[in-house]
């Protein structure tokens, strides 16, 4: 689709995707911007939920995400810097990060869209301070970066990796000043256009001017090595009109994968700075880098009419949405620098989907959406916000997820803020931008992409249409949409996406296929009338006149369908998935027999039911089904699989670790050659296990009999004592009886290249004897501390009620455990 010249469109788009703003903030530089995306986006402002499912996450996210957000950043320093900067506290500047300056920015634009939707005179108050305060940080040359111009800095600041050099700009590859600028200017935007005050758009703006004269070529010829301020500057010059900044915005992309004098080695992948922008073709490096610069090439690409970043775009989605989209829509494989993996790299315990990288994954989406108007962009985006965006985010809204696995063995736990809370800080100014995402405005063509109970005022070539949707979406798939334009008789199309998964395509791209038969096809009417075939595609178009309250109505069927993934996926091989409607569903341990999920198969023919359960988790649907439960036994000296059906209920993904840790798997065999069963009750995986302080992950892993491959791998599950370093740690076994102990084995976790654990320098056994008094095993014979392999200590036989592996640190580096076996003689 060729991008036109859309003069206007501006008037109605301040803050793309993630706006809620009713566009105060644009209309000063509206009458400059002569064109930009072909389809316009909806202010959320426009847009009034009032379902049970979102709504209720919106008002959570006003009452108490944003103030808990806050707060964290006044308990954490983040606010203080910026007296510190300013010289108004005689304090040293804390933190971990140089980048902590831009959690204040998205928690202000965050708190701004919350103004736009309910006036709040003592918020509105909190942010004239606290913009006030960052104001007073800001130098004369309008440089803003608390950590450099912070009067004492830390003692740790010469070590920092994330910290300027020696002057402003000198560090782009590894610091964010530039990622932090970009943040400020969407807060800017968002709080201009909330309150009509310049406060913050005026800092904003004295940084931009600064980097317009320092940057560029014959200047500083370097762009940021984390995006971020590609986007800004286009919100910047969305609501400025100032074309220096979109000019500017352009020039970083194009440096990309180019030396010049002040960059004249290439940052590599992991800034996705290792080829041209227009030659990439693999999404590769930092996940969230990554798709910040993608939504940023698009704004360019709309804004100045360039096709071939068009199509780069295009080839980007292919390859993310083909070979690296988890079936929750997340994104980021790996937590080796957060990054996309391989090709068909998708492991499930060691996701890392980092929830930011979620959040940036609609974005885009929603861009190319703007660009193409084609419903598979919508179709990723419901995926990832109902399944991959909301794991991160608890159901009290101030609990959070960093990574979102697709499986667990019992470490994970939601925290309330991180050493680097990007993530809560990102829900904060994302999770009310949500209504802008549900519709779009061509001419007099109306998109409708999303299906959230609730009333829409959308301006169409000089009208107004309402459009009022009824629905208990996502748990049902009846809608029932009423179109009531301005002045009756008007023409107009309506576009209503019928969903990938009411087609039968679980992949666009084709990653993941529908297992089970094709349901009832979807029904779409007007008036009772069929209004779409499937082989329209993915939009039922309407085009008539629109005369009165004139009614759509979608049934979607949404039968409870098993998922599985492209054979090179060797994580997901002969494993299914469960999908009701937009939502991918899990087993987790409250709902299983003795909290055990591993051990579970769930065979192509096992029923699944849904069941509405009000009381669940916020009020969820269920799948209650039977599956087949497998464990070992031994008979005649052999050991034998045992398999029994087991009734269980699977959950909705999102809604997972909220009734305390445990198992969860999104992804079960299919089969029992696939199985892994439990293992037979040793003295090991019946005792209770406890560890030294710092231990990390599911204790009763390292005496659950799975042994790794290696020692790097990280399934199956496994303990460590990172980020501790060069110390004494220790687990210990207290056994259900007194047993006669002859040797124990230690396989030891080793992320050599990866990561900071290494196998132990030492180790030593100790044993307790019926007293309670604990000694060093008698006899031990020599035992190494080798990778890769179980590592044998062998002793006289002694009874003893219970074990104690001591482990030495090597000086620099962490320590973990995968398993430790006990052998036993009879008493």
């Amino acid at each position: 689709m060729p991008i036109g010249n859309n003069s206007g469109i501006l008037a109605v788009l301040v803050v793309l995707a993630t706006s809620s703003a009713d566009c105060r903030a644009a209309e000063e530089g509206a009458n400059h911007v002569r064109r930009d995306y072909p389809i316009r986006p909806v202010a959320a402002t426009a847009v009034r939920f009032t379902d049970d499912f979102w709504a209720p996450r919106l008002e959570t996210n006003r009452t108490a995400t944003i103030p808990t957000s806050f707060a964290k950043c006044e308990e954490t320093h983040r606010r203080e810097n910026f007296l510190i900067a300013a010289g108004k506290s005689d304090a040293a500047w804390e933190g971990d990060y140089g980048f902590n300056d831009s959690d204040i920015y998205k928690v202000i634009e965050g708190a701004s869209y919350a103004l736009m939707t309910r006036p709040d005179p003592k918020l509105d108050e909190y942010l004239d301070g606290l913009i006030a305060d960052v104001a007073a940080a800001q130098e004369p040359s309008g440089y803003l970066y608390t950590l450099w111009t912070a009067k004492k800095k830390p003692a740790n600041y010469d070590r920092m990796v994330v910290r300027v050099r020696e002057k402003p700009f000198d560090n782009l590859q590894h610091d964010h000043e530039l990622y932090n600028y970009g943040h400020l200017y969407e807060a800017a935007v968002a709080h201009h256009a909330a309150t009509g005050k310049r406060s913050l758009l005026n800092v904003a703006i004295r940084t931009a001017d600064q980097l317009v004269r320092e940057f560029g070529p014959g200047k500083v010829e370097s762009t940021s090595g984390h995006p971020e301020i590609e986007v800004g500057l286009v919100k910047l010059y969305r609501a400025t009109g100032k074309q220096e900044y979109l000019d500017l915005a352009r020039y970083f992309i194009e440096l990309r994968g180019r030396k010049t004098k002040d960059r004249p080695q290439l940052w590599g992948e992991y800034c996705q700075d290792h080829a041209p922008m227009l030659e990439q073709d693999e999404a590769v490096g930092h996940a969230v880098r990554a798709l910040y610069l993608y939504a940023g090439v698009a704004d360019v690409a709309a804004l100045t009419g360039d096709e071939r970043y068009v199509a780069v775009m295009d080839r980007l989605w292919r390859n993310v949405v083909g070979k690296k989209l988890y079936v929750t829509g997340g994104v980021g494989a790996t937590g080796r620098g957060e990054a996309f993996g391989r090709n068909f790299e998708l492991p499930n315990a060691t996701a890392y989907c980092e929830t930011c990288a979620q959040i940036a994954n609609v974005l885009w989406n929603h861009r190319l959406f703007l660009l193409h108007g084609d419903a598979k962009y919508a179709d990723v985006m419901e995926r990832t916000l109902y399944n991959g965006f909301l794991s991160g985010v608890a159901l009290d809204g101030t609990h959070f997820f960093y990574p979102n696995p697709l499986a667990s063995d019992g470490g994970a736990q939601r925290s309330e803020w991180f050493g680097c809370p990007c993530c809560p800080s990102n829900v904060c100014r994302f999770m009310p931008s949500t209504p802008g995402f549900v519709y779009g405005v061509r001419d007099d063509v109306i998109y409708v992409n999303l299906f959230v109970a609730g009333e829409a005022t959308l301006d169409v070539d000089g009208g107004q249409v309402v459009v009022r949707q009824e629905t208990d979406y996502p748990w049902d798939g009846r809608i029932r949409l009423t179109v009531t334009p301005s002045d009756p008789g008007r023409e107009l199309t309506l576009k209503v996406r019928v969903p990938e998964w009411a087609r039968n395509i679980a992949n666009a791209e084709g990653l993941y296929e529908f297992a089970d038969a094709a349901p009832e096809p979807a029904r779409v009417t007007l008036d009772g009338e069929p209004a779409w075939r499937p082989a329209d595609g993915g939009y039922a178009t309407i085009s008539r006149e629109w005369n009165g309250e004139e009614i759509v109505e979608l049934d979607l069927p949404m039968p409870v369908r098993r998922v599985i993934a492209d054979e090179r996926v060797a994580a997901d091989r002969g494993r299914t998935a469960l999908q009701r409607g937009p939502l991918v569903y899990c087993l987790e341990h409250p709902d299983v027999p003795d909290g055990q999920v591993s051990n579970l198969v769930v065979p192509d023919d096992a029923p699944f039911a849904p069941r509405v359960e009000d009381s669940l988790l916020g009020g969820v649907t269920v799948l209650e089904g039977t599956v087949t439960a497998t464990h070992y036994e031994q008979h005649d000296g052999e050991r034998q699989v045992a398999a029994k059906p087991v009734a269980v209920r699977a959950i909705p993904y999102y809604a997972w670790a909220h009734r305390g840790r445990g198992q969860m798997a999104v992804w079960l065999p299919r089969t029992l050659d696939a199985a892994d069963p439990l293992p037979a009750p040793t003295v090991a995986n019946r005792s209770r296990v406890t560890a030294s302080p710092g231990a990390q992950g599911n204790l009763a892993a390292v005496a659950d009999g799975r042994v790794p491959r290696r020692s790097i791998d990280h399934e199956p599950a496994f303990i460590h004592w990172w980020p501790r370093k060069g110390e004494e740690a220790w687990i210990e076994y207290d056994f259900a009886e007194p047993v006669r102990v002859t040797a124990v084995e230690a396989y030891w976790f080793d992320d050599t290249g990866l990561g900071e654990c290494r196998v132990p320098a030492a180790w030593k056994l100790m044993l307790k004897d019926e007293a309670g008094e604990w000694g060093e095993a008698p006899g031990a014979a020599d035992h190494g501390c080798e990778p890769d392999q179980m590592n044998r200590c062998e002793i006289q036989p002694t009874l003893a009620s219970g074990l104690r592996l001591e482990l030495t640190m090597q000086p620099g580096w962490s320590a973990g455990l995968h398993e430790a076996s006990v052998e036993t003689a009879e008493r």
